[in-house]
């Protein structure tokens, strides 16, 4: 897809176009033609264009308060490991006394990029989540989990630590499968997938020896409803993340899709888990929420979970809402497992979709794209839509920042803020480990 191909109006028009169909988002109030536009979904998908932008994060946040407190969602589902975000899920309901705050509890977050969910943007969320479940039914609080698939090992000793206690028999069964990947964890799963070049399934049997084990035994574990599922979904992760890491070493989109496909999956337990009429929010970057089928993500072979949540629950349940800025600054880093710091982010490139909403008048911006059915011909030309990663360099990022784009079909709205500041990390130091280098952004 050409960034740049067959101009149908001259960036004048485009720009006028952008100006008469949004409105203005100066302060929550403003935010009342997305609540109509998201109805009665089941889901909404709220993206981000970086991983350290103060107000992609407290804008969700406003947003997610609404529909917990007055449109029945039920939980956030975030692009984050699922057991770090458990323990932050049971710290929100209430369920471990010992934890005091949420600073106590991210402050354990401690995979790189720390800064992504340990800062004190996801401190005040979770502070409030918790006050809101304060008093109701086990059954009515409002839960916090992780979608994604990078904890292998961390998942691993959670299902040890719940076995040990409640199924000794299944526990030498899970001990197997720790043992096998344990000597390629000092490079977070590289070499494992090397090795998986030249044996195939080096520990696939394993880990799914482990899953069918704990799955046969659900039945006969404890009445914690929410922990049982806690170690199946662990098993899940290890299932799909010794997948993940022998497709990475391989090139390609696959382990992208690999690592969709399981946030999808974790995505639909948990709304099972909930209840038929359950409703869930989720977060994760625009390269994931956004349809992949409007950018040329397509045309490589990928897709997400955007575009699989309007397959799957149909185009009317699910809301995808975009995120993106012109300037200002960022949490990241210069390469992987690199300390964070502050970066600046120039203005958007010429001709991006950001920097025709910044030609359009400098205040932030919501465009509900149900309102531009009549002006639709200016949504039908690709142009760049800036991703940036947790590993990000500034001075080069037109070599590989910018998504070609059709904005009207990747999402169903999309919120400009003009300028943003980076979030604010909890200050806690990266423990050594990498997440694994994910393709094509890092995100």
């Amino acid at each position: 897809m050409n960034v740049h191909s067959s101009k149908t109006l001259q960036e004048s028009d485009l720009v006028d176009a952008i100006r008469l169909s949004s409105y203005s988002l100066n302060n929550p109030a403003d935010l009342k033609p997305l609540y109509n536009r998201i109805g009665d979904a089941q889901i909404v998908m709220l993206g981000e264009a970086s991983h350290g932008t103060h107000e992609y994060y407290t804008w969700r946040a406003l947003i997610s308060k609404k529909l917990i407190e007055e449109m029945g969602f039920n939980f956030i589902a975030v692009e984050g490991d699922w057991p770090d975000c458990y323990r932050l899920n049971r710290f929100i309901k209430g369920y471990e006394p010992e934890d005091t705050s949420a600073f106590d509890v991210l402050q354990k977050f401690n995979r790189w990029p720390t800064w992504m969910w340990a800062n004190w943007e996801i401190s005040a969320l979770a502070e409030w989540m918790f006050q809101h479940n304060k008093g109701l039914a086990s059954n009515q609080k409002v839960g916090f989990y992780g979608l994604d698939v990078y904890s292998l090992w961390e998942s691993m000793e959670s299902i040890m630590g719940y076995l040990k206690q409640k199924d000794p028999a299944a526990l030498k069964i899970a001990e197997k499968a720790f043992q096998c990947f344990e000597p390629y964890r000092k490079d977070e799963g590289r070499s494992y997938g090397w090795a998986g070049r030249l044996v195939p399934e080096l520990c696939q049997d394993e880990v799914i020896g482990m899953l069918r084990e704990i799955q046969n035994k659900l039945p006969v574990y404890n009445m914690d409803h929410e922990n049982v599922f806690s170690a199946e979904q662990n098993a899940f992760v290890a299932v799909h993340a010794e997948k993940y890491y022998r497709a990475m070493v391989k090139g390609g989109p696959e382990s992208w899709n690999i690592r969709d496909r399981h946030m999808a999956g974790t995505l639909n337990r948990l709304l099972a888990l909930h209840g038929p009429k359950a409703k869930a929010i989720v977060w994760a970057h625009n390269t994931h929420i956004g349809d992949a089928r409007a950018t040329n993500m397509a045309s490589d072979g990928m897709y997400n979970i955007g575009q699989l949540g309007r397959l799957h629950k149909g185009k009317e349940n699910v809301v995808l809402v975009g995120f993106g800025s012109n300037d200002g600054t960022v949490i990241a880093g210069d390469y992987w497992g690199a300390p964070m710091q502050t970066m600046p982010v120039p203005a958007a490139q010429k001709g991006s979709w950001e920097q025709l909403f910044h030609l359009s008048g400098h205040d932030n911006k919501l465009l509900i794209m149900n309102d531009i059915d009549e002006n639709e011909a200016y949504m039908k030309t690709p142009r760049g839509h800036r991703a940036i990663g947790v590993v990000y360099h500034p001075a080069h990022e037109s070599r590989g920042n910018y998504v070609p784009t059709l904005l009207s079909r990747r999402y169903d709205a999309f919120i400009y803020l003009n300028k943003t500041k980076a979030l604010h990390p909890l200050h806690v130091q990266p423990d050594g480990q990498k997440t694994p280098e994910t393709y094509p952004f890092g995100v």
